[in-house]
């Protein structure tokens, strides 16, 4: 595997490591913990060279419908100051999907393309 993409995978690995255990005050916390640690177990497989390109592929893809679905139709920024605090929590978890979804799908292709 090319270095970068083995220090990246690490890297997506402890990010989201990191995502998972900042969610544990938010009201929705488990969920989103579980999502994050997903992502990072899935992440530390792709560094490890331990996983197939169908699983990051499948998750990938469900976390850019998830990222759709959240996507508030108001988006109102990041900033719980620029907008209502619903419609700004329901951007920031999506943009956290539509990061995990292209980490995730990079992996996949990358994973692919040496088989």
């Amino acid at each position: 595997m090319n270095l970068l993409f083995k220090i990246l995978g690490y890297v997506f690995a402890l990010l989201f490591t990191v995502g998972a255990v900042l969610q544990y005050n938010d009201p929705d916390s488990l969920g989103w913990i579980i999502i994050y640690a997903i992502a990072a177990l899935i992440s530390l497989l792709f560094a490890l060279n331990k996983i197939g390109y169908i699983v990051p592929m499948i998750l990938g893809v469900l976390a850019f419908i998830g990222f759709m679905y959240l996507y508030p139709a108001d988006f109102q920024g990041f900033d719980l100051n620029d907008g209502d605090i619903k419609t700004v929590e329901l951007g920031r978890e999506a943009f956290g999907l539509l990061i995990i979804s292209i980490v995730l799908l990079i992996f996949s292709f990358r994973i692919k393309r040496k088989l």
